[in-house]
């Protein structure tokens, strides 16, 4: 009898189940995050990686290691947001620069309104028209909303509730960006000649600035396009 206690499982201190849900070696796992990175159109997060690797799975630290690992080559394990995607090394975007015609230019009004979200998120639309000095049509918000540029937020515990914009993943994902930190700051974009001098919209009486009316402004839209 103490012969068969010792043979016991005890010994090991694990049962047959325990080794059911072990987790795959850590180079199996960076194998899985990158096959579901590399096929998913969208960019996947960590509560999706979970949900598809096996249980006991460390997708946060895989993910580390495929990052430092694809480091230097021609794509990159990117950060956006929440989210992560494999995409092409910045440096090598020309390559896939298509030459084509942009049929639709965002109108000033939108540009404005697009940068004020990215910068002041969470805003209200009486916000965005307090800083632009003129109210923001309808159709101005609903363009970038189709765009899947800026989305709706949560509502702010002020009379009435206010719904509130934030800028979307994909956002960030067209401009490279992984948070909405790494927008360039004010002295970034007149170094770059991407601000003009001349006072902001903000700074003219309500009535006197920018319309929604405006024609598109193909230059400002150059800002927002590749």
């Amino acid at each position: 009898m103490e012969d068969q206690m010792m043979d016991g499982p005890s010994t090991s201190g694990r049962t047959e189940n325990d080794t059911l849900f072990d987790a795959p070696p850590m180079a199996e796992q960076e194998r899985m995050v990158e096959a579901v990175l590399f096929a998913s159109a969208e960019p996947v997060t960590l509560r999706d990686l979970e949900g598809r690797m096996p249980p006991g799975c460390n997708p946060r630290e895989a993910l580390e290691h495929l990052r430092k690992r694809y480091e230097g080559r021609g794509v990159r394990v990117v950060r956006l947001g929440e989210a992560w995607a494999i995409r092409t090394a910045p440096d090598l975007g020309f390559l896939m620069q298509k030459e084509t015609t942009e049929l639709r230019k965002l109108s000033r009004a939108a540009i404005e309104t697009l940068a004020i979200v990215a910068y002041h998120q969470p805003v209200t639309r009486a916000e965005i028209e307090e800083i632009r000095g003129v109210s923001v049509s309808r159709g101005t918000i609903d363009q970038l909303l189709e765009m899947n540029w800026i989305r709706l937020g949560r509502r702010r515990m002020t009379p009435g509730r206010p719904v509130t914009f934030v800028v979307t993943p994909e956002f960030l994902d067209h401009f490279g960006l992984e948070s909405a930190r790494d927008l360039p700051g004010l002295k970034e974009l007149r170094a770059a000649g991407l601000l003009e001098n001349r006072p902001p919209p903000g700074s003219l009486p309500l009535g006197q600035g920018d319309s929604d009316d405006d024609e598109p402004a193909d230059e400002q839209a150059e800002l927002f396009e590749e």
